[in-house]
């Protein structure tokens, strides 16, 4: 038995007014994005040692959004960067040596906007040789401007072979921002609404010695307008214990206000995924503790993190990280 031909029949009617013909059944496409994103202003370079320029930027804007930055150096393209970044450093440059940096925005449809207004910066001389770094930044304090920036302030560093060059601002080990040895306070930027960080500063000499970390300050930035409560645990705390042979790491932490009860936590050590806390009965109200087995050297740094299982089922939000070195 042959099959019938099935066809597909669009209606359609004449707008005798608009001059124009519609058609049941066929979609309407989106308009087309043009439009590219204005170009970025307050570009400023500042070099940071012999070998590296800190580049930063006011973020541009997109009718549709902006989707990232391209950083260029006299026209080649050094590095993309994601949309929520406005400063970057770049790094492997040769001592001693002028370069100039331009920044591009792009959107999703791929326009990009016209190069920002070139910035110059001269990489420092070649240090000697010194592998002494500068003293540690003190006394790390800080506000929280809205929901994507805070602001910092910390007493500056000395460096005993001559000078800080710059401070370096690290969020959970990563370095996220450098401003120049002069400087004893920044603003932090494209952060996340209704987080919490935990930021360490360090100082850092014209030969790449950086200090030790500060002190650690814990933010937590505004929320958004409507948006939930932080679900994190606070109020962390890691101490290192060593017993004969066996080196453990103790923690104790407040339990975050979910609305039920918590009896799951997921642990995370380095940046990496260790283990998972249960407790077979609801734990007690106040603060909890737990202690685990470390089996590296004395000495070893590790940095720790941890979050709840909400009633839902789903994982709630990261506590402030805590660093701790292992007894022996």
């Amino acid at each position: 038995m042959q099959r019938p031909t099935v066809r597909t029949v669009l209606t359609c009617t004449t707008l005798l007014l608009a001059g124009t013909t519609a058609c049941a059944g066929a979609k309407a496409q989106p308009a087309r994005d043009t439009t590219p994103p204005t170009a970025p202003t307050g570009v400023t370079a500042q070099a940071g040692s012999a070998h590296s320029v800190h580049v930063m930027w006011s973020a541009a804007a997109d009718d549709r959004g902006v989707a990232g930055y391209d950083v260029f150096e006299k026209g080649r393209k050094v590095v993309s960067l994601p949309a929520r970044t406005t400063m970057v450093d770049v790094d492997r440059l040769t001592p001693a040596t002028s370069y100039s940096f331009t920044v591009r925005a792009r959107d999703a449809a791929g326009n990009r906007s016209a190069p920002s207004t070139a910035v110059t910066a001269r990489t420092r001389a070649p240090a000697p040789d010194d592998r002494t770094p500068p003293t540690t930044p003190t006394a790390l304090t800080g506000e929280v401007v809205d929901g994507t920036s805070v602001r910092l302030a910390w007493t500056g560093a000395a460096d005993p072979g001559g000078a800080v060059t710059a401070y370096d601002v690290y969020q959970e080990d990563s370095r996220i921002h450098s401003v120049p040895g002069t400087a004893t306070g920044t603003r932090v930027t494209g952060l996340r609404p209704g987080t919490v960080y935990t930021f360490t500063v360090r100082a850092r000499d014209a030969a790449e010695n950086s200090s030790k970390d500060s002190n650690a300050l814990d933010l937590t930035t505004a929320r958004a307008p409507g948006g939930r409560a932080s679900t994190a645990p606070t109020g962390l705390t890691a101490t290192a214990h060593a017993d004969g042979v066996e080196r453990t790491i103790r923690l104790r932490w407040t339990q975050p206000r979910t609305g039920g009860e918590v009896k799951e936590y997921q642990l995370h050590v380095n940046g990496r995924f260790a283990t998972t806390v249960v407790w077979g009965a609801p734990p007690p109200p106040g603060p909890v503790t737990y202690t685990f087995t470390v089996s590296e050297p004395p000495g070893t740094r590790y940095s720790v993190k941890l979050r709840a299982k909400l009633p839902d089922g789903k994982w709630g939000d990261f506590s402030a990280q805590r660093t701790v070195v292992g007894a022996g």
